[in-house]
């Protein structure tokens, strides 16, 4: 009774259960979406892949750690209940980003703390970032931002051990997130920035035994992950899936004149960047150079592969939001704060295409629960070849039994989630098949060894490797066509 009379009594209780509310209310549509975009559609075949008894990497590949693809995999890929733990996720995020503005902006009792978390949840909540989405993203922030409150925290313990603690604590949770995207390491070079520019500011010298305890928090789930794939002789996939083809992907797009060199300017910049912080480091206060490094690196993650993929966003959102309430909240920096802001709003306005439907995006939904849209109007706001794909899924349906097997030749593996088929082999997607050097020839293998009852060729049929002599084209579906084996 005491515990419901003082949260009576609570305003945050109380803003944070309306801001939940509304958080719910902006994300309720996601729970309804139709199955049509592409990076889930993986993400799905590779949990259906798990569930029938395959081996991540070995039987599904993607360039992620395993993680995500286990939450798919316990969820049956099924996008509504993946979609409502999201939302879960994000609820989650919103109450332990409150907790972080309150650590940074404590000693100010002020409306700052409120704004700053209102700004987050909505535009977390908004699918004008892709927040509606349960990409890696969507399910990294919560442990990004713990960690983030448990490095603040451990600030404030005298006692050696349990300073200790918390920063093994912090590192722990912030490795989630790692195994979920490896991004994530950028974090954790940002909170281990910090606190050696926190521990040099209050002890005049950089003191590795005061913080280690952050790296072997992180280290110890990563490690065990390692240790169980290479015990299961997977370890060279994990690795390669993990790891390498992650460095071939950012290295596509980060080159000008030689291999990589925009990504080395860019680690240069936010080497500079640090650099000049830990100059000015007795002109800032802690929360100061805690915002200001983490934004530094947080740009740095979303800008690390240099594509425009608005999901990246998210990265930057949590400290983008303290960067606005800093702003605020720091007289002595004001106007460099404010200039930097526009300058940094701008700057990511030009480089990253936002969700311009949406607005729409809700009349859609309304209208649909209204009756004034078709289910084909509805599906093809979000995309109109996910109209085609379910047309797909519904013949596919119709013609084929438990044990007939299809295969895609396309990007569109949400197709097998909608037809209940496990994909023949590792690849679930074209684009993957065309950039590995083995996709072709595991191709060849997998339809000559399983030879699924339909092939489905949504574009460049010209590269599809084997011969179609023992399949007759049965169906033409918008730019799709449906080939029957015959033999």
């Amino acid at each position: 009774m005491r515990l419901i009379e003082r949260l009576e009594k609570s305003r945050s209780f109380w803003f944070l259960l309306i801001l939940s509310v509304i958080f719910f209310i902006l994300r309720l549509p996601s729970l309804f979406e139709p199955y049509w975009y592409g990076d889930e559609g993986i993400y799905q075949a590779i949990g259906m892949i798990l569930r029938d008894g395959g081996t991540i990497y070995k039987d599904a590949f993607d360039n992620k750690p395993p993680l995500l693809y286990l939450i798919y995999a316990i969820f049956n890929s099924e996008q509504y209940l993946i979609r409502a733990l999201s939302l879960v996720f994000g609820l989650l995020s919103i109450w332990v980003f409150f907790r972080l503005s309150k650590e940074l902006f404590q000693k100010r009792k002020d409306w700052v703390i409120y704004f700053i978390t209102g700004g987050f949840a909505i535009l977390f909540g908004l699918p004008l970032i892709e927040g509606n989405i349960a990409n890696a993203e969507n399910f990294m922030l919560l442990p990004i931002i713990s960690s983030a409150v448990l490095v603040l925290v451990s600030l404030r313990h005298t006692s050696e051990d349990r300073r200790n603690i918390t920063l093994f604590l912090a590192g722990g949770v912030l490795s989630l997130a790692f195994l979920i995207k490896i991004v994530a390491i950028f974090d954790l070079a940002a909170f281990f920035v910090f606190l050696a520019v926190i521990n040099f500011k209050k002890f005049g010298e950089f003191k590795f035994k005061r913080i280690y305890f952050l790296l072997v928090g992180f280290s110890l789930p990563v490690f065990i992950t390692s240790l169980y794939f290479l015990i299961t002789s997977n370890f060279r996939n994990f690795m390669n899936a993990s790891l390498f083809s992650n460095i071939s992907y950012v290295g596509k797009d980060n080159s000008i004149f030689f291999t990589q060199d925009l990504l080395i300017a860019k680690a240069i910049l936010l080497l500079f960047f640090a650099y000049v912080i830990l100059k000015k480091i007795k002109l800032l206060s802690t929360t100061s150079i805690f915002v200001l490094v983490w934004l530094g690196f947080s740009f740095f993650n979303a800008f690390f592969s240099q594509r425009p993929y608005i999901h990246y966003l998210l990265v930057i959102l949590p400290s983008f939001c303290l960067f606005v309430g800093l702003m605020i909240r720091e007289k002595k920096l004001q106007k460099i704060l404010t200039v930097s802001f526009v300058f940094l709003l701008v700057f990511l306005l030009s480089s990253f295409p936002l969700y311009y439907k949406t607005i729409a995006y809700y009349f859609n939904f309304i209208d649909f629960l209204k009756g004034g849209k078709s289910s084909i109007q509805y599906i093809s706001f979000f995309d109109k070849r996910a109209v085609t794909d379910y047309k797909i899924a519904n013949y596919m349906n119709s013609k084929t039994g438990e044990e007939d097997s299809i295969y895609l030749w396309g990007n569109n593996a949400q197709v097998y989630k909608m037809t209940g088929k496990i994909p023949p082999h590792r690849y679930t997607v074209l684009y993957h098949v065309t950039s590995y050097k083995d996709g072709f020839p595991l191709t060849i293998s997998s339809l000559n060894s399983k030879k699924p009852k339909f092939i489905v060729i949504m574009q460049d049929k010209d590269l599809l490797p084997i011969s179609l002599y023992d399949y007759r084209l049965t169906m033409e579906i918008e730019n799709a066509q449906i080939y029957e084996r015959v033999n």
